[in-house]
């Protein structure tokens, strides 16, 4: 049965801090965990979760403010469960943080904050709806308005994040879910593959493969598409609604082709970053970026950055595959972006959030898109077009301004050849020159994407390095992750982390800015 817990607001002249001297209770006001309680846990709201629980007369739920305000500790101060549980047995700081007033109160055994992070995984999967995306969201308008925090200046970044996997080798990977596969036959199927599969069955997957010549390698791995094949005609009409199963099937289809009866390996070359990397994380993706490789997901964030406020606070946060380009990052948050923040009208990014489909979105919601590097080769001249109709423009070079005329599939400026003849700049004009004149042409994309490189001339020049900060903001986020690997695996809970990370990154701030305001 859901109950909020409100027992933290009621004065008890009894409490472990009115019973402290009054020079360890003033220390302890001044204590970050004390400005926590204030700052997060008091900003939680519990009614968020009440679909988890029964609606029946029933034993009620553990204080869900505790256990969400717990995991935002933890990640604040990158503890593991064990420690978390050790700071809120018996550490005053910790308990002062989550409300715990008394001593001899225990909020939750370890096993229920665990069913509670599995029903809200649950939750997510049913509903499509993450909870503690919105008590992030909720928690942070609040947080906006009482700071009086200008919103319509954002900026964005994003980074990989591997997740807590087994790196496997492609026929490590093939083995190890043949082998996975094999455990949940009954013993009557099991018998009747055992022979068949005896040398795998000897060793893991990775003792088979260590045991393996490098040149029997892809014997073997065709082998193991015959392998396959036989088992899936095989066991799919007993085992194809089982999760492995399809994972089973899922590795046959992205490593191995048929043709003609006949099974071949795929070229490790036409493999994608999209094929499974492991199957206890199958959302996993493999990206290499800046010569680095990374198996999980790519965080991406979204920040205020206006020059008059005194802090700027994580505004929204999503997890991706890290395969997504973040341009279609970009493309997919905008609404919830304006949704949140209705007054942004600036965001500024770096060159790969820039396309065609962002042009258009950011354009419809009114918000100028501020690109800090743009990719591809620098123009030599620059071209400014100025709207004067539909599919109209003033095209200006740095010696003349022409009227754009539309064509079957494009539109055209042409620009005077005895003008042009007498520009330093003509080498590198990117309009052809033809008998009567030089001609550009030009789609309404090629407008946008100029109009957008060219948005940082138009902004004042202290507005233009606002997006270098952003960077710090995102170290912030893998600052206690050993090699940016996570120690959760999937989209879900990776996303989980996410927003809780936000959550401590954003109380970072306050707090830091209200002791400066003290001193």
């Amino acid at each position: 049965m859901f109950k909020t817990h409100s027992s933290h607001t009621q004065e008890d002249f009894f409490s472990s801090v009115n019973l402290l001297p009054e020079e360890k209770r003033e220390k302890l006001k001044a204590s970050a965990q004390w400005s926590f309680y204030n700052i997060v846990f008091c900003h939680i709201d519990e009614n968020l979760f009440s679909d988890l629980y029964s609606e029946k007369a029933s034993r009620p739920n553990a204080p869900i403010n505790v256990m969400v305000g717990s995991l935002i500790l933890k990640h604040h101060f990158g503890w593991s469960f064990e420690q978390l549980f050790n700071h809120i047995d018996f550490d005053l700081l910790t308990r002062a943080a989550l409300g715990l007033n008394s001593l001899s109160y225990s909020p939750f055994a370890p096993s229920t904050i665990f069913d509670f992070q599995r029903r809200v995984f649950e939750h997510h999967l049913e509903t499509g709806n993450n909870l503690f995306e919105q008590v992030f969201d909720a928690m942070t308008k609040d947080q906006l308005k009482e700071l009086g925090l200008k919103t319509s200046i954002q900026r964005t970044d994003s980074v990989l994040i591997a997740s807590n996997i087994r790196d496997y080798s492609r026929l490590q990977l093939i083995i190890e879910v043949l082998l996975r596969v094999y455990r949940i036959l009954s013993d009557a199927d099991k018998h009747t593959v055992k022979e068949f599969l005896a040398p795998y069955l000897k060793h893991t997957s990775g003792q088979y493969c260590y045991r393996l010549e490098r040149d029997a390698v892809p014997h073997e791995l065709e082998l193991l598409g015959t392998i396959y094949h036989t088992l899936i005609q095989q066991f799919r009409p007993a085992y194809g609604d089982s999760e492995i199963f399809a994972v089973f099937e899922r590795v046959y289809t992205e490593h191995f082709s048929v043709a003609d009866k006949t099974v071949t390996l795929i070229p490790a070359t036409d493999l994608s970053g999209t094929i499974l990397q492991s199957p206890d994380d199958p959302d996993a993706t493999y990206r290499v970026k800046r010569g680095e490789s990374s198996k999980g997901y790519v965080l991406n964030a979204v920040e205020t950055a206006h020059p008059d406020n005194p802090i700027n606070l994580v505004v929204d946060v999503c997890v991706e595959p890290n395969t997504t380009d973040d341009s279609v990052i970009l493309t997919k948050r905008i609404e919830k972006l304006t949704d949140k923040t209705p007054d942004l009208d600036e965001l500024h990014s770096d060159a790969s959030y820039g396309s065609e489909a962002n042009d258009k979105a950011l354009e419809e919601a009114g918000i100028t898109h501020i690109q800090t590097a743009v990719k591809g080769r620098k123009a030599a001249v620059h071209m400014a077009f100025a709207a004067t109709g539909e599919k109209q423009w003033d095209v200006t070079c740095p010696k003349q301004t022409v009227k754009s005329e539309p064509t079957k599939k494009r539109c055209k400026a042409s620009f005077n050849l005895d003008v042009c003849g007498t520009c330093p700049f003509a080498q590198q004009c990117p309009a052809q020159e033809q008998k009567r004149c030089r001609t550009l042409y030009f789609t309404p994309e090629d407008v946008a994407r100029n109009a957008r490189h060219r948005n940082i001339l138009e902004i004042p020049p202290e507005r233009r390095t606002l997006r270098s900060n952003v960077e710090a903001t995102i170290r912030e986020f893998v600052l206690r992750l050993d090699g940016h690997t996570i120690s959760v695996r999937g989209h879900c809970k990776t996303a989980f982390f996410a927003f809780q990370r936000a959550a401590s990154i954003n109380f970072g701030r306050i707090f830091r800015h209200q002791c400066a305001l003290n001193t």
